[in-house]
């Protein structure tokens, strides 16, 4: 999922942690990523370069500091470019427009949306939260899962300051330029959308995984950490690609289709670029870093 709207869930219900669970980081990348050193690389043609991060929305104040690769990138870096405007997010009406998107406006209810086994499985984990069920009723699917999993990352003590927040302020702080993919509005679009359609088989997933939530994290943060795509494809990108395809291709192919031609262009500009955007969009068949590499650029992961 996009941090940067999650964050705005946990500000709206008061809390202090943004989710995201994979929703969500020789020629041929595939046969390297396991024994990646980094989750950072960088694409070059020429004496041109742009850096890519794959990053993690969420972490602990344990997971700090970053790999050094990281630091590596943005003192090279003049420009650096973020999947959205993180700090547009905190503007008061980018909420109320995420409000207006995120919940149902047209008289329906998760009550009259999902089956009774689904809604009284989601009954039973809210009412594990604390928060009243009524207080959600009106939420999609998207903003439903992603309230969810703020509640179950801050019982494990992830907080809002994760990659892309952590190099956006430094970036703004010193002086350098910040740039963005795509915007506000499209990725609150990408959320409001989410489970359309599969809104039963989404909640139950989505509750599944979140009785896993600590392990699969524990696993993410490592994979992340030693770049291993691999793993990374494994744990958040195959299954959605296989178990919903519509929902991969929005989130995920569509997207990354349209930034690679974004990045095509910082090729041409002066000064050099540093990318970050959720480890998610690098991986596998339709990750930038195939895109790029297909499009004739060279990867290498930065040391």
């Amino acid at each position: 999922m996009a941090v940067s709207l999650q964050c705005l869930v946990a500000r709206m219900l008061r809390l202090r942690l943004p989710s995201a669970l994979a929703l969500v980081v020789l020629g041929l990348l595939p046969w390297q990523w396991v024994q990646a050193q980094s989750a950072v690389w960088v694409a070059t043609q020429g004496e041109e370069k742009v850096y890519l991060g794959g990053t993690v929305h969420l972490l602990r104040p344990s997971d700090y500091p970053l790999p050094a690769p990281f630091e590596t990138a943005y003192q090279d870096s003049t420009t650096l470019y973020f999947e959205t405007d993180i700090t547009g997010m905190s503007d008061f009406s980018v909420q109320a427009r995420m409000m207006q998107e995120l919940l149902y406006s047209d008289g329906r209810t998760l009550q009259s949306v999902l089956d009774a086994p689904t809604y009284a499985a989601l009954a039973a984990h809210v009412g594990t939260t604390g928060l009243p069920m009524q207080m959600m009723e009106r939420f999609k699917p998207g903003m439903l899962v992603s309230t969810l999993q703020v509640i179950e990352f801050q019982k494990l003590g992830f907080t809002p300051q994760g990659v892309d927040a952590y190099f956006n302020s430094r970036a703004l702080g010193d002086g350098k330029q910040v740039g963005e993919l795509e915007s506000v509005d499209a990725q609150i679009g990408f959320i409001s959308t989410m489970g359309e359609g599969v809104e039963n088989e989404f909640v139950r997933s989505s509750l599944d995984d979140m009785e896993q939530i600590d392990t699969a994290m524990e696993q993410m943060i490592a994979a992340w950490r030693s770049g291993d795509n691999a793993t990374l494809e494994a744990l958040f990108v195959a299954d959605m690609k296989e178990d919903y395809p519509a929902l991969y291709d929005t989130l995920l192919v569509r997207r990354n289709t349209a930034w690679v031609d974004i990045i095509d262009t910082m090729f041409s500009t002066p000064g050099t670029e540093f990318v970050l955007v959720g480890a998610a969009h690098l991986v596998g068949e339709d990750g930038l870093l195939r895109l790029l590499e297909r499009k004739g650029y060279n990867i290498a992961q930065v040391p």
